[in-house]
């Protein structure tokens, strides 16, 4: 068995569109300054109807795949987290082990919303710990424009398309991911969800415009919900790990709200320049969000060896966690 996880790469990708609140002000009633004030969202990438979300979850996966020297060969499990799959059968995961020849590989998606990545974390160290598997690449990808209604001011402004990887491995070096923290209520569920498109209403020649089938979202209660919970996450696993947020370098939180992402910092009486912000480039791109964060972290050199990081999330279903990795 491995009594460390580590983190050995990372990789991320994004359309090439950019969609700026400007673009947005010749769309809906909305301004530049309206969804700056609201959200910190400046722009975000959208995908061409060309491409899906395995697409971009192999740009994403092949880059972490080199970082880390690992050959698809040499994957034991892929971890895919979305709520926007390529199709609803079979798994995303399943199509991007087949496009990486990853043929080793046991594959999974799980949907816990922006949340998924921190979710997939937190399973892959597990399996990695007991010792059956030793190495696993997870995935955050969503292409978010495609259940988004173009037509609603409140919840168009938003969202974006991308993905983030990473690449875990068992070690016996100390540090890596140290512990997570995984919580949920689905009891909120109907505060953020998509009413129409599942086997309770299934999609048919009546019902396909409609605009259920895209996201609905009551925005104060989730912004309320949003802010504790993430708050909860993070001072949480500081209290278990027996961290301090002193001894925090960064923390990488889900780019939905940058007024949440800064009451979660002051939950836990971090500074903001602790804090890696990336929600302004992006918008909300769920699932992906934290790991193309963090792979941008790693690349503008704001993470070095024997940092400790904080990832935390929050996202639909209610979902929300929280990892804290030594690099």
């Amino acid at each position: 068995m491995n009594q460390y996880v580590r983190i050995i790469g990372t990789g991320s990708s994004a359309p090439d569109r950019v969609l700026t609140n400007a673009d947005l002000e010749k769309m809906v009633d909305t301004s530049d300054e309206w969804i700056t004030e609201r959200s910190g969202i400046k722009e975000r990438r959208i995908a061409p109807p060309d491409k899906v979300g395995s697409d971009y979850a192999c740009e994403a996966s092949l880059i972490a795949m080199k970082v880390a020297g690992v050959t698809a060969e040499g994957l034991d499990m892929i971890i895919l987290a979305t709520v926007t799959p390529d199709v609803p059968l079979p798994s995303t995961a399943c199509i991007l082990q087949d496009r990486l020849g990853a043929k080793n590989a046991a594959v999974m998606d799980i949907v816990a919303a922006c949340s998924g990545f921190i979710y997939g974390i937190s399973i892959a160290r597990s399996l990695i710990m007991i010792g059956q598997v030793k190495t696993v690449l997870v995935i955050g990808v969503e292409l978010l424009s495609r259940i988004t209604d173009w037509s609603d001011r409140y919840t168009c402004v938003l969202f974006g398309d991308g993905a983030g990887a990473a690449v875990l491995q068992g070690s016996d070096r100390p540090g890596g991911v140290l512990n997570t923290y995984l919580k949920s209520d689905g009891s909120l569920a109907h505060l953020l969800h998509i009413p129409f498109g599942g086997t309770k209403v299934p999609l048919n020649a009546q019902n396909v415009c409609d605009g259920h089938r895209y996201v609905q979202m009551e925005g104060q209660d989730v912004f309320k919900s949003a802010v504790k919970a993430m708050g909860e996450a993070a001072a949480k696993i500081l209290q278990r790990s027996n961290v301090s947020s002193k001894d925090i370098s960064l923390m990488i939180p889900h780019q939905a709200n940058i007024r949440i992402i800064e009451a979660t910092a002051k939950r836990i009486k971090l500074p903001m320049e602790k804090v890696y912000v990336n929600i302004q480039r992006y918008g909300n791109t769920s699932a992906a969000s934290i790991p193309i964060a963090l792979d941008e972290a790693v690349r503008e050199g704001r993470i070095k060896s024997g940092d400790k990081i904080l990832l935390v999330a929050f996202g639909a279903g209610f979902t929300w966690g929280s990892a804290l990795i030594e690099w």
